[in-house]
């Protein structure tokens, strides 16, 4: 029982670290607009500042979905889980398991796509002229770590009947 705490408290700080993470992402997109803006005012060139905004907009997305997963600010389909009644346990097995077949595909192939990014050294086609596998290892870490909560979710409902995902404003309302 205590591997099972220690696991979950690891899981559930994995989830907020990857929220920390995008929340800095998103810091760093602040600092590089105000750096271009001040750039501009004085004269100056800050090429490559759109991109790396981008790669940073990337990089807050991924990093923030497993932690967002489980604080139930995705869309689901509450209303439709909502309706199942006592069904709704199956609904749930149901929806989780689409959801963790799709990000573990996705998570794989994210890696393949920044592994060959690597090995072809593969360049970004802005001014930034940046090596692609960079800004593509922010998208593989974060859709790993949605892939492993969903994962931990689809266990945790299949062996305990409850998933970590906290209830909705929906479901709040329906439950009153």
């Amino acid at each position: 029982m205590a591997l099972l705490t220690n696991l979950r408290r690891i899981l559930d700080g994995l989830y907020k670290a990857g929220g920390v993470v995008a929340a800095l992402f998103l810091i760093a997109i602040l600092v590089l607009i105000v750096v271009q803006m001040v750039a501009r005012w004085t004269g100056e060139v800050f090429s490559g500042a759109p991109d790396y905004a981008g790669y940073c907009m990337a990089g807050a997305s991924f990093f923030a979905f497993a932690y967002t997963l489980n604080h139930g600010a995705h869309i689901r389909v509450s209303i439709v889980l909502n309706s199942l009644g006592s069904k709704r346990w199956w609904g749930e097995v149901w929806c989780f398991g689409i959801g963790t077949a799709l990000s573990t595909y996705f998570a794989y192939y994210a890696i393949k796509a920044t592994y060959w990014s690597r090995l072809l050294n593969d360049i970004s086609q802005g001014q930034d002229a940046t090596p692609i596998w960079i800004p593509q290892l922010a998208m593989a870490i974060g859709s790993v770590l949605l892939a492993i909560c969903f994962w931990d979710n689809l266990a945790r409902l299949i062996f305990t009947g409850q998933h970590a995902i906290q209830s909705s404003a929906i479901e709040q309302e329906g439950a009153e």
